[in-house]
C-alpha cells in the first residue's frame, strides 16, 4: 500500500512562495529569513532531525525509557557545485533522563536511521552520507554520561538493505 503526499505552490513575487500541503499545512518559502520564510535546503536538514526524533520518542516511550530533556542538533555539508546537493549530514540525538540507558538510546537511533525514517532512507539513496549519533546523560541512581555513533548510512545506499 502506498500514501500519496501533495502540496500546492502559489508564487507569491520574487523568490516568495505559499505551500500548502495536501493535510492543510502551510508553510512560505523564500529568502527572507527576517521574515520567517524558510528555506528547501535547510527544511531538508531539519525535516531529516525532526523524522528521526520523533522515530527516538516513539521508540524510547515503548521501551519505558524516561526523558527529562531532548535536543536534536543537525548540521549538514552542502556543495559548491550544482547541484548543491547535502553531502553529509551529521544528527546528534542529545538525551537525558533519570533510567536512561546507552543501550536503548543507541537502539532507538539504529532502528530509525536504518528501517524507519523515510527522510534518512530518502537522502542516502542519494549523494547524503549521514552519521547518526547520541549522547545520553541518565540522572539517576547510576549516573550515565556516554556517546557514540549509532549508524552511518549512504551514500547511494538503501537503508532497508544495510546490515
Amino acid at each position: 500500500m502506498s500514501r500519496e503526499r501533495t502540496a500546492e505552490l502559489t508564487h507569491r513575487g520574487g523568490m516568495r512562495f505559499d505551500a500548502t500541503t495536501g493535510t492543510g499545512r502551510t508553510i512560505r518559502f523564500g529568502d527572507a529569513a527576517g521574515d520567517n520564510e524558510q528555506s528547501p535546503v535547510e527544511m531538508v536538514v531539519a525535516t531529516a532531525a525532526a523524522c528521526s526524533a520523533m522515530d527516538v520518542v516513539a521508540i524510547l516511550e515503548k521501551s519505558r525509557q524516561e526523558i527529562a530533556s531532548y535536543e536534536v542538533h543537525v548540521r549538514a555539508i552542502q556543495r559548491d557545485e550544482y547541484p548543491q546537493v547535502l553531502t553529509r549530514i551529521e544528527i546528534e540525538h542529545d538525551i537525558t533522563g533519570p533510567a536512561v540507558t546507552e543501550a536503548a538510546v543507541r537502539r532507538a537511533v539504529e532502528l530509525s536511521a536504518e528501517k524507519y525514517c523515510p527522510v534518512s532512507a530518502m537522502l542516502s539513496a542519494g549523494a547524503t552520507e549521514i552519521h547518526h549519533r547520541y549522547r545520553v546523560r541518565g540522572t539517576g541512581e547510576r549516573p550515565v554520561d556516554a556517546s557514540g555513533t549509532a549508524a552511518v548510512t549512504g551514500p547511494e545506499r538503501r537503508p532497508d538493505v544495510l546490515g
